[in-house]
């Protein structure tokens, strides 16, 4: 009686995964399904309307440096780099401090250039911006 279920070739071993396989499938839809939807955005009370106009416009103050290196303050020449230093030392100074746009000639050296920065760095300008540097794109 023993001897023939040790000979039974047709003895399965293997567990059906199938089944198995199935419910996780399920589980996890349901899983999907049951979870809320996250949202990534920030609730802002923002005010309506225009935004108010700007209180003072800021004043702008014009550094030229033609192609030999020569510096001029809103069109008018700058005689050597103590009046520089003076003019953006005063503008740094000032209850409302001006803008200053550096507009650089295609053609000059960049020495010239960083030492007008330089000098604005060191006199404590705090608005300064290269204009015109969409020249320099070529």
């Amino acid at each position: 009686m023993f001897e023939d279920q040790a000979e039974d070739p047709d003895v399965m071993i293997d567990i059906n995964t199938t089944p198995l396989i199935d419910v996780m499938l399920v589980l996890l839809i349901m899983l999907i399904i049951t979870i809320p939807l996250q949202t990534h955005s920030v609730k802002l009370d923002m005010p309506d309307g225009p935004p108010p106009p700007a209180a003072i416009l800021p004043e702008v103050a014009r550094i030229d440096i033609d192609a030999q290196g020569a510096i001029a303050w809103n069109g008018e020449k700058v005689a050597d780099r103590a009046e520089l230093e003076n003019r953006l030392h005063q503008a740094a100074m000032a209850a409302n401090p001006p803008e200053i746009h550096v507009r650089p000639d295609k053609a000059v050296a960049y020495a010239h250039v960083a030492g007008v920065m330089a000098t604005a760095q060191h006199q404590g300008v705090t608005k300064l911006g290269v204009v015109g540097a969409e020249q320099f794109l070529e």
